[in-house]
């Protein structure tokens, strides 16, 4: 049975305790190593990359260039990436292998119910819908399959990946499917039968399948119009509903501009679902938001809305579903409107509240990179150990 994945600050804080560091190095790519599985609580904002490394560190001194720091700075180096790009991290950075017109926008109904014939595929669909969550290699195996065998366009699949994902965020998930693709990176990500059986369990493995093929082979395939056929066994499961709005059972409420008249306003969203602020004034309506223009185009499973919907009911209250206009204009009676920013919802954001940049673990690269290797160049350069990230401890008063 999979474990519960709660939504709160305790379980996190437990997670960010249970990182080993020396495992996470030495076990990481195995389908069962010892990732420290944050993700859901850092893309939601339940803890920041600084609460991280400053949790991980209190146990044991780490070097800048330590595997788990430079995990966490790939988190940091695609919102980088977003921040310079904008909406162009949606469509091919540069060109791939083939054409973009060479790839279907559809994703396989064989795939979506994990009925490829591939194990290594269609166990990872099922992990995905069992669990709302994915092993980064996973995913890499997943999304080279369906870009480079299938040949089905990056988009589609990131797309598909992103609405089922517990930690789905644009940035992290549409580029990394883009570094797989090659219209992110300098060649393709490949893998094969017996990469599979180094790192996954024995329900993975794959001989006998296209994947049992040499490097040489799905390269040049990778390189052909041509899709592979599926091999069209096992029984089929069905995909979990992908909803626009939130299941009735989480309490929303339309926007009431009476609720928030004349009052402090503290504006929760599921990006920024962290610690309310210690300087909130007596009396302030702390007020969570679910945005109807977002979730017209980024649909998420019903273990999503529950897992942003339960951590919000914790903080706020009082919580709305609406679009951008209803929202803005029940929020202009506010006496004053604070938030966390976070690119999901900036573009909104920034009519309705004072915007704070959420934490950010590296120092800010203002160049543009177009690669990992020359952003974390640029971000740690001339620090040495992990703590130099973290700002300084306040002086003794």
């Amino acid at each position: 049975m999979a474990e519960a994945i709660e939504a709160t600050r305790a379980a996190a804080l437990a997670r960010i305790a249970a990182v080993r560091p020396a495992d996470y190095a030495r076990t990481r790519n195995a389908i069962d190593g010892a990732v420290s599985g944050l993700s859901p609580w850092l893309t939601h904002g339940i803890v920041s990359l600084p609460e991280v490394l400053a949790g991980v560190l209190a146990r044991q001194p780490l070097a800048v260039q330590h595997k788990f720091v430079f995990e966490l700075g790939w988190r940091a180096f695609f919102r980088h990436v977003w921040a310079q790009r904008g909406d162009g991290i949606f469509e091919s950075l540069h060109a791939g292998p083939l054409p973009d017109a060479a790839y279907t926008r559809a994703v396989p109904a064989d795939v979506r119910q994990a009925a490829t014939g591939v194990p290594v595929v269609d166990q990872a669909v099922r992990t995905l819908y069992a669990t709302g969550t994915l092993h980064n290699h996973a995913r890499m195996w997943l999304a080279s399959y369906l870009v480079h065998l299938r040949k089905v366009h990056w988009r589609a699949g990131a797309d598909w990946l992103h609405a089922h994902l517990l930690d789905g965020d644009l940035a992290s998930n549409h580029l990394s499917w883009q570094w797989v693709a090659g219209t992110g990176s300098h060649k393709p990500y490949l893998f094969n039968a017996e990469n599979v059986a180094r790192f996954a369990p024995p329900a993975w493995h794959s001989p006998g399948t296209v994947v049992d093929a040499t490097y040489e082979a799905l390269d040049l395939f990778a390189r052909d119009a041509s899709a592979v056929a599926p091999a069209g066994s096992g029984a089929p499961v069905d995909e979990p509903a992908l909803l626009h709005a939130p299941p009735a059972d989480l309490g929303l409420q339309p926007p009431d501009a009476a609720a928030v008249a004349d009052r402090d306003v503290w504006l929760v969203h599921p990006w920024a679902l962290g610690e309310l602020p210690a300087d909130l004034p007596a009396g302030a309506q702390v007020l969570g938001v679910l945005l109807a223009d977002f979730h017209a185009s980024w649909p998420w499973s019903a273990r999503r809305w529950h897992f942003v919907g339960t951590r919000m009911a914790d903080l706020a209250p009082l919580r709305w579903w609406g679009d951008a206009a209803a929202i803005g204009a029940a929020l202009a009676g506010a006496r004053r409107v604070r938030s966390v920013g976070d690119p999901h919802i900036d573009r909104w954001l920034a009519s309705w509240a004072e915007v704070t940049p959420p934490p950010v673990l590296f120092p800010t690269v203002d160049r543009r990179c177009d690669s990992f290797s020359q952003w974390w160049t640029r971000a740690t350069r001339g620090l040495h150990d992990a703590a130099e990230l973290l700002p300084a401890a306040p002086a003794d008063a």
